[in-house]
């Protein structure tokens, strides 16, 4: 029986975390200060080749094997971009909805310039976008 995609997500980052731990107790060579510099230089804007090299092999193991073991699961990596499977033609009778729609209607009571005075140039913010201040009684 196969497994649900997020149990081999689960378990691939699991290893990946603890493989990636591994590899930063490797490359600072059993010294506790140099594992603690390694730690504290990842941020969220570090970059991959800011990392130990260790660290980095670790990271391209990990990336390798988990594309691996979603193959292995039966699931199909492959780009974005990539074509659709190809469906069957449907059946005598069938009706098919392609997704394609034609224009819609204009709503209701809608202004002819869009949205509300406000988003209009000469609406209640001006054409700047700043306030004009208090408005002149009528009369």
């Amino acid at each position: 029986m196969p497994r649900a995609a997020t149990d081999v997500m689960q378990s691939v980052i699991f290893s990946a975390v603890l493989d990636a731990v591994a590899a930063l107790k490797t490359a600072s060579k059993g010294l506790p200060n140099q594992l603690l510099r390694d730690v504290q230089a990842i941020h969220p804007n570090v970059t991959f080749a800011d990392l130990p090299k260790e660290l980095q092999d670790a990271i391209t193991a990990s990336v390798r094997s988990a594309f691996t073991q979603l193959l292995k699961e039966g699931y199909s990596v492959a780009p974005r971009d990539a074509a659709a499977p190809n469906r069957p033609p449907p059946r005598h009778g069938e009706v098919v909805d392609r997704g394609a729609r034609g224009p819609r209607p204009p709503v209701r009571g809608a202004r002819p310039g869009g949205g509300p005075r406000g988003d209009r140039p000469g609406g209640p913010g001006g054409p700047s976008g700043k306030p004009r201040g208090p408005r002149k009684p009528q009369g």
